[in-house]
């Protein structure tokens, strides 16, 4: 198996769904988590024909936050992921670990990643909503979403519970910085540490400005 080859392949199809309406999934996130995917593997001494798939293929299907069938998109990518993978005659024998590896990925999933393989794409994808770049897509969802920057009141949700749904900035208290205290592996969490210092920065930045 040229693994080479597949990707150049799988790389071409998603490509073709991936979508510039919405930045913070365009065919850069696409790029930015395969390469972090392929950086922890080769640390990790995973299983790169099951990384390298898992990480192009792990928002096969794509499906708004704000849809309610969100919680399905992993599952639904998985399925489709499998099926394309047999049409361009993949090897079937990683099929079981890469569907598990993308439908571990999601956050809304709340599916425990077994594997090392499934724990690098979780880790690639979620640091990819962590740093300079996660600050950047969660701004850019904010305006699709049509939802304010921060809360006039206690912005930086002090005294009150962070509602992400009416706050863009509540995001980082609701969700992000839970999800770089629970990065899977040794690689992802030592990144985390250096992305979460400047979402903080930037936080006490803004502060002097609001």
């Amino acid at each position: 198996m040229n693994l080479s080859v597949f990707e150049k392949v799988i790389s071409n199809k998603v490509s073709l769904i991936a979508t510039s309406d919405d930045p913070a999934h365009d065919f850069l996130h696409y790029k930015r988590v395969v390469q972090s995917a392929k950086n922890f593997c080769t640390l990790e001494k995973a299983q790169m024909e099951v990384v390298l798939p898992a990480a192009w293929l792990h928002d096969f299907v794509i499906i708004p936050k704000n849809d309610p069938r969100r919680k399905e998109a992993s599952r639904l990518s998985a399925l489709a992921a499998i099926q394309f993978l047999k049409e361009i005659n993949y090897p079937e024998i990683y099929f079981k670990d890469i569907a598990h590896a993308i439908e571990a990925h999601s956050f809304s999933a709340g599916i425990e990643p077994l594997t090392i393989e499934a724990k690098i794409v979780q880790d690639a994808d979620r640091l990819d909503a962590l740093g300079a770049i996660g600050i950047a897509r969660c701004f850019a969802t904010a305006g699709l979403m049509k939802r304010s920057f921060y809360s006039e009141v206690d912005p930086f949700c002090l005294d009150r519970a962070p509602d992400d749904n009416q706050f863009t900035v509540d995001h980082f208290y609701k969700k992000l910085f839970f999800v770089a205290e629970n990065l899977k592996t040794d690689t992802g969490r030592l990144e985390g540490v250096q992305r979460i210092s400047i979402m903080k920065k930037f936080l006490s930045d803004l502060s002097l400005e609001v």
